[in-house]
């Protein structure tokens, strides 16, 4: 396939989101950029979410562990046990988070720490978050980009660097003035044209092998590839530790994260954001669903074409495409010309989502947070739009320095990556806030909290590496986020006092 081509296709579609940013951002706010002005429509919000939430990662990297039997990775489609977990944590944002957000009529979420816990305890949460959404949106960006410059700008003489720098040129272009009230509308087309890329490659893979969908379950159900449930206790895959280890997540990664709940706190009312949230949640189990039967499918495909497993690889021209290169590597090699430029559409419109709408949050964050820019009664709104674009551009070069740090680690499965580091960055949020909505203590606010929230992802870095040693083999898995919130909220337990009969509960 011509790299011309396809080259041609990626700078269509970046055109085609200047120009969106260029008419929604047009009579822009600080307000609007923070929280579109509380007038987001609740279900463009909840559909733009799909593709923030899956990103990248899960369109590379979902497909490509169900035949990944070796040790490391999910097998089959154990991936959706997580998933199920997913469920029971979005539940407890739309009924325990968005509740307490609304009432307080909070702009970051984080202020909910300052109102209820203190100072230090509210700029300790917003730093970590910072760190988390930075780590994490970073990895996504540099999964999808490592896919376009292997198979499209290589082959065009364009290095890795000049690449990244304009694609986080592009982004930066069209956030800049709009944030959440453009972004709304990006993520939405963005989360079409990367479901279109899904459903055109099941459709396609399906009819070249004269399969029906129930014909391809029972073809998958027969190679070992549907197996959902893992019972053994000591594997990382667990269905205990998948379900909880999801729950807590979704908890964290979405309730307790300034740049997804930035956009429910956009929708005009309470019960139109829980209605986003529910919609969201329903989406979100069928399109991993999808995702990991075209993981089989692919699967199927390749080994239909002469490809086979050699030991916990699988080859094909001499290569191993399990894991993150197996989708890449199918759509434009083994498929035809009109499905990979649909693939490359689709694969770009899952990089933004989760890119974009990290790097606004960013910004919204040290902005409020950090920096309290909100807080001033002295600088003007010319002001705080100068800042605001400053501290835009800064984190736009630290996403870049991040994303050259994964490409000299270049691991082959990034998803594994997020959600490992998702267990020590998170957990003190989880605990933070949890501390605060399960307790009627009074926090001792203070440089310890800190301390405690640095203290218990190391403790848990210990545990993680020392469990197969100590306990026989048990390996901590998604669980270690769990394991990381209780140990902050336990280290906040023994910074507090039982809150007088005078002290008032947070607004």
């Amino acid at each position: 396939m011509s790299p011309t081509l396809l080259f041609g296709f990626v700078t269509g579609y970046f055109l085609l989101l200047l120009a969106v940013a260029y008419v929604t951002s047009r009579n822009s706010t600080n307000e609007s950029f923070f929280i579109g002005n509380k007038n987001s429509n609740w279900m463009l919000v909840a559909f733009g979410m799909i593709g923030t939430s899956l990103s990248g990662v899960t369109f590379v990297s979902v497909p490509g562990t169900v035949g990944d039997f070796g040790a490391g990775g999910f097998k089959a489609f154990t991936y959706f046990q997580v998933v199920i977990g997913y469920v029971f944590g979005y539940m407890a944002i739309a009924y325990v988070l968005i509740p307490l957000f609304y009432r307080m009529n909070l702009t970051s979420i984080y202020n909910y720490l300052d109102h209820r816990l203190g100072r230090f305890s509210y700029k300790t949460g917003a730093l970590f978050f910072i760190i988390s959404r930075t780590v994490g949106a970073t990895a996504r960006l540099y999964l999808v980009i490592n896919v376009l410059q292997i198979f499209i700008l290589d082959k065009m003489g364009v290095p890795f660097v000049f690449t990244a720098f304009v694609i986080l040129l592009m982004i930066l272009l069209y956030t800049f003035e709009g944030g959440v009230k453009t972004i709304v509308y990006t993520d939405t087309l963005q989360t079409t044209f990367m479901l279109t890329g899904l459903v055109v490659c099941i459709i396609y893979i399906l009819s070249n092998m004269g399969l029906s969908f129930s014909g391809a379950m029972q073809v998958l159900n027969e190679k070992g590839y549907t197996r959902i449930f893992d019972t053994d206790p000591s594997n990382r895959s667990f269905f205990l530790k998948h379900i909880i280890g999801g729950a807590v997540i979704a908890l964290t990664m979405t309730g307790l994260d300034q740049e997804m709940m930035q956009k429910n706190i956009s929708v005009r009312n309470m019960k139109d954001s829980q209605k986003n949230i529910l919609t969201f949640t329903t989406v979100m189990v069928i399109v991993n669903f999808l995702f990991l039967l075209l993981g089989g499918l692919i699967y199927l495909y390749m080994l239909d074409k002469g490809a086979g497993y050699e030991g916990k690889q699988l080859l094909s021209e001499g290569r191993n495409i399990i894991g993150d290169d197996l989708f890449p590597f199918v759509a434009m090699n083994h498929l035809p010309q009109w499905v990979g430029i649909v693939f490359i559409i689709a694969l770009i419109s899952a990089l933004f989502p989760s890119a974009d709408g990290a790097l606004t949050a960013l910004t919204s964050s040290f902005c409020i947070d950090m920096l309290g820019i909100r807080r001033q009664p002295g600088l003007t709104e010319k002001q705080q739009k100068r800042t605001r674009m400053i501290v835009h551009i800064c984190f736009t070069l630290v996403f870049m320095c991040c994303i050259l740090v994964f490409k000299w680690i270049d691991n082959k499965s990034i998803i594994n990556i997020i959600l490992d580091l998702a267990g020590y960055t998170y957990g003190p949020l989880l605990g933070l806030f949890f501390f605060g909505i399960l307790t009627k203590r009074t926090l001792r606010d203070g440089l310890a909290v800190t301390a405690v929230c640095l203290l218990s992802p190391m403790i848990c870095y210990f545990l993680s590496k020392s469990a197969p040693a100590l306990l026989g083999g048990y390996q901590i898995g998604l669980e270690l986020l769990l394991i990381n919130g209780a140990l902050t909220f336990t280290g906040l337990w023994f910074l507090s006092d039982k809150r007088s009969p005078s002290a008032s509960l947070p607004a």
